[in-house]
């Protein structure tokens, strides 16, 4: 959308005009692989030139698809057309290992954070879904909001609806079906959080400077916490990554366990604290090992952990994730007292930022 496209610009700007010169965007730069897309819809951010704090046409692409309700769903079955652009991105973040993100929107002041969509294995009796991470989430969130100029108020667009702290629970605040962000952390094993950045979609020109500086701190400290928690490789008994191995925090299920890549590497998003990492590769007994997990994000680089396992010589061949409603199937299990999602979760299987 048109303002958070515009900071996009600036940033880009700005961290390659600073590499060099500012001793923390250069360490930023030397320590992060850094991933922007100013533009997701250019047909729409095209289809409105006049400016217009309400408008809706520019939500749309040219087929008359909102592009943030046509990702998979892991709640619902999503029957919307999967869309170019939506395809394009989805292969963006199977093809790269994404590990932190944000997507960017206007009409709004607030830092919203997954679940966009629930059902009764996640949404409590307050109406909030809750993800297996939501500490995590709700600290990159209120990293936003209390680095940003005045969104930690909650109350800058509209008196009558608040956001303690400038954040909020995607589905406390709307349900939502579709979106990008429940896709990327499910699928994608990327911890995703929504920014909407103005309360007018489509402000003048004149403001879009303001826009710049109140963002520009929030952007850049968001961009360190990739840098929270653990990460390391995953090898077997000749040194050779092992890609597809399980690596997750105990008590941190994830619906699609999270796992290594083609490099056999891991990167897990933890807040300060003592984790149990468990690592497995299908067929062979499982490692597990606890780590102290640091506030590493001053110093550009998260605490490392390896596995190796001298029995392995072969890489793991693990099916991928089904892009399906995977939380149906919990919702019925935890109706019927079936097996946790811990269990679930290894019967299953048969931006963006990144480390």
């Amino acid at each position: 959308q048109t303002v958070g496209r515009e900071i996009l610009l600036h940033l880009i700007e700005f961290l390659v005009t600073n590499y060099r010169s500012d001793p923390v965007i250069t360490r930023l730069l030397n320590n992060t692989r850094i991933h922007i897309m100013p533009t997701m819809n250019p047909d729409g951010f095209e289809a409105t030139k006049v400016p217009d704090c309400y408008y809706t046409r520019g939500r749309y692409n040219k087929n008359g698809e909102d592009l943030n309700r046509n990702f998979p769903d892991a709640f619902d079955t999503n029957n919307a057309s999967i869309q170019p652009e939506t395809q394009a991105v989805m292969n963006w973040i199977k093809s790269e290992t994404f590990v932190l993100s944000a997507n960017l929107h206007g009409g709004a002041l607030v830092a919203s954070y997954t679940f966009d969509n629930g059902n009764s294995a996640t949404v409590s009796s307050r109406g909030y879904s809750k993800s297996p991470d939501d500490d995590v989430f709700i600290h990159l969130a209120k990293t936003y909001s209390f680095n940003h100029a005045s969104m930690r108020k909650g109350t800058e667009c509209d008196k009558r609806q608040t956001f303690p702290d400038g954040i909020t629970n995607g589905y406390s605040w709307y349900q939502l079906e579709g979106g990008m962000q429940d896709y990327n952390y499910i699928w994608g094993q990327c911890f995703e959080i929504t920014l909407e950045l103005s309360c007018c979609k489509y402000p003048p020109e004149d403001q879009l400077e303001k826009f710049w500086k109140d963002n520009k701190v929030a952007l850049v400290e968001y961009i360190k916490q990739v840098h929270l928690g653990v990460k390391g490789q995953v090898t077997d008994k000749n040194g050779n990554p092992i890609p597809n191995a399980i690596v997750e925090a105990q008590g941190r299920p994830h619906i699609c366990p999270y796992k290594t890549n083609e490099q056999g590497e891991y990167f897990l998003l933890l807040l300060p604290g003592t984790y149990v990492i468990n690592a497995t590769v299908p067929g062979f007994t499982s490692q597990l090992k606890t780590v102290e997990v640091p506030d590493n994000t001053g110093n550009f680089s998260a605490v490392r952990h390896d596995f190796s396992f001298p029995e392995v010589s072969f890489s793991s061949k693990a099916a991928s994730c089904p892009e399906i409603p995977l939380y149906q199937d919990l919702e019925r299990a935890s109706a019927a007292g079936k097996p946790t999602l811990h269990v679930l979760a290894l019967l299953t299987i048969a931006l963006g930022l990144s480390h």
